[in-house]
């Protein structure tokens, strides 16, 4: 692996790798708690609720420990990059808007979320005008409320903070 790699370097294999395994491991002891309180046993009538997801817990527990033994040892995995600067930027790129949706989401509804967030990626990675991207987020929004509020009659949630759609008459 060069050193120009290596400096753009943001994240490990070895150090992904031991934070996924501890990861699976909490994973892993909280399940086996709750199998525990419900019975991980076998009764009298057969395996208690707890029995399966006890025992599967344990071979995740198990395999966990076995990477995060592994990936301690292995100094060779320190100088592997697992992600670079460049692409996780990417990722975010795409990440904090779609947590962002979610969130307006549960304040002020789907459909006006919805149309927001295609507006904002239609002018910031497509590089539409604003008043093209502004309408095809409206007209989506709008069929999908076509679409869901009246042909199939399933309400969408509309928002715990404010309902937009209230504003102007819908619902």
């Amino acid at each position: 692996m060069s050193e120009q790699s290596n400096q753009n370097a943001l994240l490990s294999m070895r150090t992904a790798e031991i934070v996924v395994a501890l990861a699976f491991l909490v994973f892993a002891i909280v399940i086996m708690q709750g199998s525990i309180k419900l019975g991980s046993s076998w009764g009298s009538d057969g395996p208690q609720a707890g029995y399966f997801p006890f025992y599967i817990s344990l071979i995740i527990l198990i395999s966990s420990a076995a990477t995060l033994i592994q990936a301690i040892r292995q100094k060779e995995l320190s100088n592997e990059s697992f992600v670079d600067k460049g692409p996780f930027r990417q990722v975010l790129a795409v990440l904090i808007p779609a947590f962002v949706f979610v969130l307006l989401m549960q304040l002020i509804g789907i459909y006006v979320s919805a149309a927001i967030y295609i507006t904002f990626f239609m002018i910031w990675i497509g590089k539409y005008a604003a008043w093209k991207s502004f309408a095809l987020g409206v007209a989506i929004s709008v069929a999908l409320y076509m679409m869901f509020e009246f042909w199939f009659q399933i309400p969408l949630p509309s928002g715990s903070l404010i309902n937009p759609l209230a504003l102007v008459g819908i619902q």
